[in-house]
């Protein structure tokens, strides 16, 4: 009795510790859904912030707007396409650690223009543009090059592999059709359904045989076995390929 207690109880006690261990797991699960609408519900409030300032606002206020906003549209798109390849393409590891590098000054200059935003001195803006109008150049300049790199060997690789696969099915499509290859000049042709080879050479002969004709006629009919008037099958219930149609019996007028 005291075993079974003792069963019972460690039964228990790991249905309970899986149940807490499936409920962290949801709370995490869910968690980590909520901060990804968050974020991305904030990056879109912001990039139809700096695309109104951008369109609204000129001088130095609105390229500080467009500045961030092209940063931002080119880091982004370069962070997505490594990241989707990295599935796929292992070697594009330190791509992706490169533009980790490169994300951390993107984040310098982007904090930067940001307080050049609130900035109220125009002359501070206007000196200062210079510099961080450089830096972004620089920065989405690299970005967009390994974007287009990692985009171009993507596309390089699904070429070949189209190719092979073409290749293949041609094989694949010779190897189908080998009555082609078969059939050479000197070969003969095959025989219409429902001729025998000899049959022309019989009808030649049928006017100085005909006697033989009609017994091997005759021994014919006699060894094939007469089929009933009647059949005792039901053709509307016999069944075909999955294609065909299935016979209705007729309904009488």
């Amino acid at each position: 009795m005291v075993a079974a207690a003792v069963i019972i109880a460690l039964i228990c006690a790991l249905v309970v510790a899986l149940a807490v261990i499936a409920t962290v797991k949801a709370v995490r699960t869910v968690k980590n859904g909520v901060d990804q609408a968050v974020t991305q519900a904030r990056r879109t409030v912001e990039d139809t912030r700096l695309k109104a300032r951008q369109y609204t606002q000129t001088g130095p206020a609105g390229e500080v707007a467009e500045l961030r906003l092209s940063l931002r549209t080119s880091m982004r798109a370069t962070q997505e396409v490594l990241r989707e390849g990295l599935k796929d393409d292992p070697s594009l590891t330190e791509s992706l650690a490169l533009f980790d590098r490169l994300s951390a000054h993107g984040r310098e200059v982007d904090d930067d223009l940001r307080q050049l935003e609130s900035e109220p001195d125009r002359d501070r803006v206007t000196a200062c543009l210079p510099d961080l109008r450089e830096r972004t150049k620089q920065i989405t300049h690299s970005a967009d090059s390994l974007r287009f790199a990692a985009q171009d060997r993507a596309r390089q690789f699904a070429g070949d592999e189209l190719s092979l696969l073409s290749e293949q099915i041609r094989m694949e499509t010779g190897a189908l059709r080998h009555w082609e290859a078969d059939a050479g000049p000197g070969a003969e042709p095959k025989a219409e359904p429902g001729t025998s080879p000899g049959r022309g050479s019989s009808r030649k002969g049928a006017g100085t045989d005909g006697a033989g004709a009609a017994g091997a006629g005759a021994a014919g009919s006699a060894a094939r076995p007469e089929r009933p008037a009647i059949s005792g099958r039901d053709e509307s219930r016999q069944w075909g390929y999955g294609w065909e149609k299935v016979k209705r019996r007729e309904s009488p007028a």
